[in-house]
């Protein structure tokens, strides 16, 4: 079970109260995570990542075990805490400016 923590407009939009669970199939990846919130949530298509391309929003960041997932290749294996549902995979919405 794969826990998600998104930023309040995103609970917002989804409409959901707190974190999200759901399974998602091996290996577990950022894609596979966004494809799996997105495939129960579809209100979301397209507010994480761009419709075409399906790539990262620029002010949207993905943090796992306290470290910035952002910039890792997307197919890159999500850490076994995360997978087995021990640590959330988050969803921050960046803010620019300081």
């Amino acid at each position: 079970m794969i826990r998600v923590l998104l930023p309040y407009h995103l609970r917002n939009l989804a409409r959901v109260d707190g974190e999200v669970q759901f399974e998602v199939a091996e290996p577990v990846t950022v894609v596979a995570v966004l494809d799996a919130l997105e495939a129960r949530y579809p209100v979301l298509q397209g507010t994480i990542r761009d419709h075409g391309t399906l790539k990262r929003r620029p002010f949207v960041r993905f943090f796992a075990c306290k470290e910035d997932w952002s910039l890792e290749p997307p197919e890159t294996p999500l850490p076994e805490a995360v997978r087995s549902g021990a640590e959330p995979f988050y969803i921050v919405g960046a803010m620019a400016g300081g």
